[in-house]
């Protein structure tokens, strides 16, 4: 069309290819080239390797590996890389032309990876309004995960209310606290933060709380708020240890970045969680399995085990040798021997990372693990990653002042539960936009904020517009990123002067790394409480691939099935069978799901899913639980 070429004047015979639908994706044989990016990409970055050339010279073709059906995370990267439009997305596939749409660059708002990415947008119809037809990343610097491409639809429809807004105002006015998601934006927090101020209320949104605990117990070894690794890190490493984290699934964008190291550096890669993981199979050169509960023994034993030729101040190294090394192996289930095979794996790397998640932050003992991370990294060439459980909870940890959760009455929920309710989700008495309709800024696990630009309109009232009526002036939410907390090393930078690109050679330019600040550091390491014991039937808290939340599961692409999965061994003592309805009973909350036998997984734990449901952010991920089956 562009070079005004009418008519082709030769003609070949066609061979019939039949299209192939692989679920979310689509293959269509007759236009591939065979250039195998999508092998690789499949294999070499996301970590799949679920698909494979079947050769056969004019015959070859794409096909899944070892299965009649693509078998994978459907996180679309094959989409991105292919050059002709052999393999489409099965939900935009002639919905429209390319240069029809328009191009939003914003930031993915599902996990705290922060993937840049550009919605594409167009009007539904003649006089439809406008809607995202799909998500576009730049594959040769960037991926996106399944939920990222195609987990896009959350957006609220839901036009204005002139009389529940009056409500909210009047609910905020009468209210005793305010208890929120960290679904929200940077310049949200910070209305939150001037709405307690005025008001006088409390502020409660658990998860926030729980890492600003941890990276404040963290300072207090290091003497700086913030960690030094990033997802780049991860990508130059050479020798990488992960605890405390299902991280295939809790963050993505970690796990293509381990992919990255393993694939191109040969990274040794030691993954320590009480339950293996089919999807790091690939790449972790190590299991190191424990018990569950035990993560302060483990991370003690890795301490002395990475510091224990290094020159400590006196009161560090007796903490080590005050440990009982015999009491810590036995109840934790690592021995001696696994970790000196992971100090000889790691003798000849040069780029060391240690990399925790929400399990540990999560924890009991919480407050020393963060020191024993903080000491690791203080004397080691390790960098230290924490992987933040929601896309901004580091944000509003470092911006709002929060107390801790509790039962009382008049409490108004942003994107949470309360009394009255504002939020973007179903149900709400008062509707706000969704994190795909507003500006604003996102801190990510890389210590960047980042900007985020409203892909589609929205027609309701904002937390803005509440804050108005309340006596705080501004007119756009917006206008409150130059204000946002100095001494958390935000900078006074406004949002129309955000960059939001990769250069050419793929460096991150998107918004600005936060300023790093100097803390006291006068912790003192405590003394290894006695370890728990977990017995009978356990479940974890721990969604499946390609869902993260409530707003994920809004989206129409996504597979939304929400099972409780266990092992063999585990429907054994839970004595129930594959199929049954059960009733999951784990503290105060009592629900109910179909319960499926899973041949990938081991042990008396089973995966029990949340992004359909609201959890304690405070609890920790691991549960003692009563399973009964429904009758």
């Amino acid at each position: 069309m562009e070079f005004s070429v009418e008519r082709q004047n030769f003609s070949a015979r066609d061979q019939h290819r039949e299209i192939k639908h692989w679920g979310l994706i689509d293959y269509e044989p007759s236009l591939c080239i065979m250039c195998e990016k999508c092998v690789h990409v499949c294999n070499e970055v996301i970590g799949d390797d679920a698909i494979e050339v079947k050769f056969g010279g004019y015959s070859s073709t794409i096909i899944p590996k070892n299965s009649e059906m693509l078998d994978c995370t459907f996180c679309g990267e094959c989409i991105a890389v292919c050059p002709v439009g052999a393999l489409t997305s099965s939900g935009f596939r002639y919905r429209a032309n390319a240069w029809e749409l328009s191009r939003i660059p914003s930031t993915c708002a599902h996990c705290s990876a922060g993937c840049p990415l550009e919605y594409e947008t167009r009007h539904s119809s003649i006089n439809g309004a406008d809607e995202i037809f799909r998500v576009k990343n730049n594959f040769e610097f960037s991926s996106l995960c399944g939920a990222g491409r195609f987990g896009f639809d959350f957006n609220n429809r839901t036009k204005s209310n002139e009389s529940a807004f009056n409500k909210a105002v009047e609910a905020l006015k009468n209210a005793k606290a305010i208890r929120f998601s960290s679904m929200i934006t940077n310049e949200e927090a910070h209305i939150l933060q001037i709405l307690k101020e005025k008001l006088g209320v409390k502020l409660f949104n658990e998860d926030a709380r729980l890492f600003g605990e941890f990276m404040k117990s963290y300072s207090s070894v290091s003497g700086k708020l913030h960690h030094s690794g990033s997802l780049d890190a991860i990508k130059q490493s050479d020798a990488v240890i992960v605890i405390g984290s299902r991280i295939a699934t809790d963050n993505p964008g970690v796990r293509y970045a381990l992919t990255t190291a393993s694939k191109h550096n040969g990274a040794k890669i030691v993954y320590a969680h009480p339950m293996e993981d089919a999807l790091m199979q690939n790449v972790m050169t190590q299991m190191m399995k424990y018990e569950v509960g035990t993560e302060e023994g483990v991370m003690a034993l890795l301490a002395h085990e990475i510091l224990k030729d290094v020159d400590l101040d006196e009161s560090e190294r007796a903490f080590f040798d005050e440990l009982d090394f015999g009491y810590l192996c036995a109840e934790t289930n690592i021995g001696e021997e696994e970790l000196s095979f992971m100090s000889k794996s790691f003798t000849r790397a040069k780029k060391r990372t240690l990399i925790i998640g929400n399990d540990l932050i999560a924890h009991e003992r919480a407050l020393n693990i963060a020191k024993l991370a903080a000491l690791i990294e203080k004397y080691s060439d390790f960098s230290f990653v924490v992987v933040p459980r929601d896309v901004n909870t580091l944000g509003v940890s470092l911006i709002n002042t929060l107390n801790p959760d509790e039962k009382i009455e008049n409490i108004v929920g942003y994107n949470a539960q309360g009394d009255f309710v504002i939020s973007s989700l179903e149900g709400a008495d008062l509707s706000v936009p969704a994190l795909n309709q507003q500006e604003g800024t996102f801190v990510n696990i890389d210590n960047r904020v980042l900007p985020a630009n409203v892909a589609l309109d929205y027609e309701g009232y904002t937390l803005n517009d509440i804050a108005q009526a309340l006596g705080i002036h501004k007119k756009e939410t917006f206008e409150y990123t130059q204000e946002l907390n100095k001494k958390a090393g935000f900078k006074a930078v406004a949002f129309d002067n955000l960059e939001n690109f990769l250069s050419p050679m793929g460096e991150d330019d998107r918004g600005y790394l936060l300023d790093e600040v100097a803390c006291e550091a006068n912790g003192v390491l405590e003394e290894i409480d006695d370890l728990p014991e977990f017995n009978g039937t356990i479940i974890y808290q721990c969604d499946p691939v390609l869902q993260f939340n409530n707003y994920t599961s809004k989206a129409k692409q996504l597979p939304s099935e929400n099972f409780l999965r266990g092992s063999a061994q585990f429907s054994v003592a839970a004595r129930i069978s594959d199929g049954d309805m059960v009733e999951i009973s784990f503290g105060a909350t009592k629900i109910q799901r179909k319960f499926k036998l899973d041949d990938e997984l081991k042990g008396t734990v089973a995966l029990n899913p949340t992004f359909d449901i609201s959890v304690d952010a405070s609890r920790y991920r691991f549960e003692k639980s009563k399973i009964v089956r429904v009758m």
